[in-house]
């Protein structure tokens, strides 16, 4: 396993399992599975409506809670001081613990101010070892940034192959904030899995497409948590230690950037409309 370490000294490894869009009923399972793999960080959030599943698997699985790095995130229906001292205690209900690894803003809409500084007081008070935001541009995160006591020490973005989040990695880099993968396989959008550049490079290693994208985003400093339900998709996605790419090959990926998200965007207004009409 390769780690980085967060700007408090705090060790996260940059392989982990995420449980987004995974049903609840399949949630104990899969993480069960997961932990079985090999995988240790586990990424769950308030919106996935699977953290007492995810409680529930790290229970059960007979290891001791300190060999997890444990991620969950404040929903922005829970923005704001009070909602989101709540909302937080309720998490660490659901997940059955004592403390947080790293708890993020999910999203960079509401009284996020209200929700860092409750976010704040439980890292002062030890029960949250680092804390951050999610889905927040330069722009947001260079703010927020600025005025927070405790720096964001981690930045969870829309990040693959096809989005390498360039400029956002540039300006965390310069105020210490890791950056780290939601949708590290684009949801297989603009054939990731047959690209031929993907696919043509893994062969060389005997890996997949897959594989090779996870790899490359590994090399670029990227923390991942990729998410399946099958478990040798998840041993795939594992192993990635074994293999190395090039320094050509990792520019040859790097041409596949478009520079722009493939689901949506937190600066179109339809989508800022779309988030206000959860509010």
């Amino acid at each position: 396993m390769e780690y980085v370490t967060l700007n408090n000294g705090i060790k996260m490894s940059k392989l982990g399992y995420g449980v987004y869009q995974t049903p609840p009923e399949d949630t104990k399972r899969c993480v069960l599975d997961a932990i079985e793999v090999g995988y240790r960080s586990i990424d769950t959030a308030q919106a996935y409506y699977n953290e007492e599943d995810v409680g529930a698997a790290l229970s059960e699985c007979g290891l001791p809670r300190e060999e997890f790095f444990l991620t969950t995130k404040v929903w922005i229906t829970n923005a704001g001081y009070e909602k989101a001292r709540a909302s937080i205690e309720e998490s660490m209900k659901k997940l059955q613990t004592e403390y947080l690894d790293l708890l993020l803003i999910h999203q960079p809409f509401g009284d996020y101010y209200g929700t860092y500084r409750a976010m704040e007081e439980f890292y002062k008070e030890g029960k949250i070892r680092a804390i951050g935001v999610s889905n927040f541009g330069p722009d947001r995160y260079l703010d927020i940034q600025h005025f927070a006591e405790i720096k964001p020490a981690v930045n969870q973005i829309e990040t693959h192959v096809f989005q390498q989040q360039k400029v956002a990695k540039e300006y965390l880099k310069k105020y210490g904030c890791q950056i780290e993968s939601w949708g590290a396989f684009a949801e297989g959008r603009k054939d990731m899995f047959t690209n031929p550049v993907l696919t043509e490079i893994g062969a060389k290693y005997g890996k997949t497409a897959a594989q090779t994208a996870l790899r490359f985003l590994l090399q670029s400093d990227v923390v991942i948590i990729p998410k399946s339900v099958h478990k040798d998709r998840m041993q795939q996605n594992f192993d990635l230690f074994d293999f190395s790419l090039t320094a050509e090959e990792m520019a040859a990926i790097e041409k596949l950037d478009g520079g722009e998200s493939l689901f949506f965007s937190h600066y179109d207004p339809k989508t800022v409309e779309w988030f206000m009409s959860i509010l």
